[in-house]
């Protein structure tokens, strides 16, 4: 049986990569699909697909880093479906450099998508799941927000916040219905890690238990149990999905 028929989810950075996965599987669990990104051309491309296979997308080329652009984003969601049961703030970027080479330029960017969009998303969603008395929020964060890494300064410090950002929001939101939990990706073979030179894979699989990367897949496994029914007493937690990383 389906997992989120109905349900009405919104799935930032949903165009490729771990939020590309997610619309697809939340997609087959029966949920109307909504994707917040600015990649129009794979975002329509994406939409096309869902929609050829049956279920039911449609998206919004979103600024989140502007609470504007995202409380606009979710007033049209709520007229059109009427409801908004999920927010996953997927979005993300890095812009890597060690702390005397990285540019505020740098810093700046990588705070305003990865932090201050989850912040922009969640407040501009936040009051429709209070009318209606229940939500799932469910925020991406990383372990390296956790262990840090070298070069990450300001991804660090995106994902450090996000961590304590679901902690507040779960003690405000959790009495009115809606629970905020958070899931750290380790090292995910995605767009972002295509680039990552193959010795320093090799040096992270060292770290890892299980042996392997993860895949978008293994991360999209853990948005959908903590956007269940079945996840109803669980709120303010971090999922690590790293495969036992350690630092």
């Amino acid at each position: 049986m389906a997992k989120l028929t109905d349900k009405v989810a919104i799935i930032t950075g949903g165009a490729q990569g771990i939020g590309k996965a997610a619309v697809q599987r939340f997609a087959e669990e029966g949920a109307i699909v909504c994707i917040w990104d600015i990649n129009a051309q794979k975002t329509s491309a994406l939409i096309t697909q869902l929609i050829s296979e049956g279920w039911i997308a449609d998206s919004t080329e979103v600024d989140i880093t502007s609470l504007v652009s995202t409380a606009a984003a979710a007033k049209t969601v709520f007229e059109r479906y009427g409801r908004i049961d999920i927010l996953i703030n997927n979005a993300g970027i890095i812009r890597d450099a060690s702390l005397l080479k990285m540019t505020t330029e740098q810093f700046d960017e990588v705070i305003d998508v990865n932090l201050k969009g989850a912040f922009n998303c969640t407040k501009a969603v936040a009051p429709y799941m209070l009318e209606q008395g229940h939500g799932r929020i469910i925020n991406t964060s990383s372990v390296v927000g956790v262990y840090g890494n070298f070069g990450q300064t300001n991804y660090a410090a995106s994902k450090a916040g996000i961590i304590g950002m679901t902690k507040v929001w779960a003690r405000e939101l959790g009495r009115k219905g809606i629970t905020v939990n958070a899931v750290a990706p380790g090292y995910i073979a995605t767009e972002m890690t295509a680039d990552i030179p193959p010795h320093l894979i090799n040096q992270a699989k060292e770290r890892i238990p299980v042996g392997r990367m993860g895949t978008p897949e293994d991360v999209t496994h853990a948005y959908l149990f903590l956007a269940s029914d079945e996840a109803g007493f669980i709120n303010g937690t971090v999922l690590h999905v790293d495969g036992g990383m350690v630092a």
